[in-house]
């Protein structure tokens, strides 16, 4: 949902772009906490440049600023012309500024919110990214990149430990570096009956600068759709294992939006080890109009007590949750405008609202 303003300046186009998407919860009418979706936290606007051909060989050249409440993304991103047969190299250069509330916020209201701690991750990478040429129903991308991760407090102002005396970092220092070879294959097969889809993420951290993190971080996701008359059912499961050098941040977050709706963001835990399923079933009620029962579950598999500082437990998070509801869907031209109600295992209730600009389910 937004709206979007181009101007071309020469051969270049640069694009101006708000998007607005909510999340609203019952206790609306008191004062929202910092960085705990709450409504208009997940403003976002965008300013986008590109230029088609920078040095009048087609080379493409890609800069983008997004900026919200409490967080901020600018690429820059250069892509030179190749043969469609050879893979397209990017060489990209991205800073972001995120609240750290997955891992460690607290959960409030019953574990629907998550409030913020003051922790924020400031992270510079630069890379060179392969996308391989889709082949069938495949596709495959690798990159390489050096990660520069500095933890910092609302005042931006660098900080090495939590409020508990916890290290924020690996090292125990004020910054992790990181060099990360990433391999990522997809797999969709989609026709008007059903559909299924496998991205499987690999991230190797390799030891070439001192005090670089080694690690194996490795993430499946795999959804399958099918239409039972009328209706559609979509069924997913999703999984995570980190091993070796591990800071706080990097543990899988389990709670919130895309995970276990009715909890906050990471509200059920986070650890080493992740297992999330999810279940939809959709039903016609009118031209243009869906509505939907649903069911999240997830766990760190007993893994939080594994990750540096033990952020989850000391944040007393259970480790295991499940929620479910019901939603409303309402297909129009600009995107497909949804409203779910969830309840998590406390009986506690959260609306959510959004707009996939994608269109329908």
């Amino acid at each position: 949902m937004g709206a979007q303003q181009s101007v071309n300046a020469g051969k270049a186009k640069v694009d101006v772009h708000v998007d607005l998407t909510h999340m609203l919860c019952e206790a609306l009418l008191l004062p929202p906490m910092r960085n705990s979706g709450a409504t208009f936290s997940q403003i976002v606007g965008r300013i986008s440049l590109k230029h088609p051909s920078l040095f009048g060989r087609s080379e493409k050249l890609d800069v983008i600023l997004d900026k919200g409440i409490n967080e901020s993304n600018a690429v820059i991103a250069f892509r030179r012309p190749r043969p469609e047969w050879l893979s397209q190299q990017s060489f990209v250069i991205q800073h972001t500024m995120t609240p750290e509330i997955a891992v460690h916020g607290f959960p409030a209201d019953n574990f629907t919110r998550s409030g913020s701690r003051g922790i924020n991750l400031s992270r510079l990478s630069l890379g060179v990214e392969l996308n391989e040429p889709s082949t069938s129903n495949w596709t495959s991308g690798t990159s390489v990149k050096f990660e520069h991760i500095r933890p910092v407090n609302n005042e931006g102002r660098s900080i090495a430990r939590d409020h508990d005396g916890f290290p924020l970092t690996c090292s125990g220092n004020l910054h992790d570096n990181m060099i990360i070879l990433k391999q990522e294959s997809g797999y969709a097969d989609v026709n008007d009956n059903s559909f299924l889809k496998v991205n499987l993420q690999m991230e190797q951290g390799l030891p070439l600068v001192p005090k670089s993190l080694t690690f194996n971080r490795v993430k499946c996701a795999v959804s399958k759709g099918m239409k039972l008359g009328p209706t559609f059912l979509v069924t997913s499961l999703t999984g995570g294992s980190i091993v070796g050098d591990m800071a706080p941040y990097q543990a899988f977050a389990i709670g919130g939006l895309g995970s276990v709706r009715g909890y906050g963001e990471g509200a059920v835990g986070a650890g080493r080890l992740c297992l999330i399923a999810n279940c939809e079933y959709t039903v016609p009620l009118a031209k243009h109009l869906e509505g939907s029962i649903f069911m999240d579950c997830g766990s760190d598999l007993g893994s939080a007590c594994h990750v540096p500082g033990n952020p989850a437990l000391r944040q007393g998070k259970p480790g295991f949750g499940v929620g479910f509801g019901y939603g409303i869907h309402f297909n129009t031209d600009l995107g497909q405008i949804r409203v779910d109600y969830a309840m998590n295992a406390f009986s506690r209730k959260t609306i959510y609202f959004g707009i996939n600009s994608g269109g329908g389910s």
